[in-house]
């Protein structure tokens, strides 16, 4: 196995593993433990922000060594790569929307509604916008972390003679 292999391998592994944990670990744990739904968005959105910015490394770091990849294969065993990096692409796309679009506005209408949402009265327009942007942020992570796992099924199907072509 070779060092570019390995570290394709690895940056998908913590980042779409990083995803699921969040997804399915911290942001339940910490809305059941915490004392308030403030808390533990505070906890859930300081925690996407590391999360985001340590996938956005994963998928240079991705991008890289498939590049370094496409350059020692031959144009048959290039369709695979191309797919993949294009899914990388859309999931770093994906999270730099959250964080550059999504996330300040949620957090100008956290402002906006006293510092906390559910303490904002339900017709709030501050409250009505954070409710808005909640899922559409959900889903955006969502379709990252759905492209990242089509990329590990991507690179299951990956021939040996693409790994052979790039020993070293």
């Amino acid at each position: 196995m070779t060092f570019l292999h390995v570290l394709r391998l690895l940056s998908m592994v913590v980042w779409v593993g990083g995803l699921v944990f969040f997804a399915f670990v911290l942001a339940p744990v910490a809305f059941h433990v915490l004392p308030s739904t403030h808390e533990a968005g505070t906890v859930v959105g300081a925690t996407l922000a590391v999360l985001n910015k340590l996938g956005h490394a994963c998928g240079l770091a991705f991008l890289f060594a498939t590049i370094a990849v496409w350059l020692r294969v031959n144009s048959k065993r290039r369709r695979l790569l191309r797919a993949e990096m294009l899914f990388v692409l859309l999931m770093i796309a994906a999270t730099m929307y959250v964080q550059a679009s999504i996330v300040p506005a949620m957090e100008r209408d956290r402002i906006a509604a006293g510092g906390d949402v559910d303490a904002a009265a339900p017709d709030s327009p501050a409250r009505l916008d954070f409710e808005r942007l909640h899922p559409l942020s959900e889903k955006v992570e969502g379709a990252a972390l759905f492209l990242g796992l089509g990329v590990v099924v991507m690179m299951g199907f990956e021939d040996d003679r693409i790994h052979a072509a790039t020993a070293a």
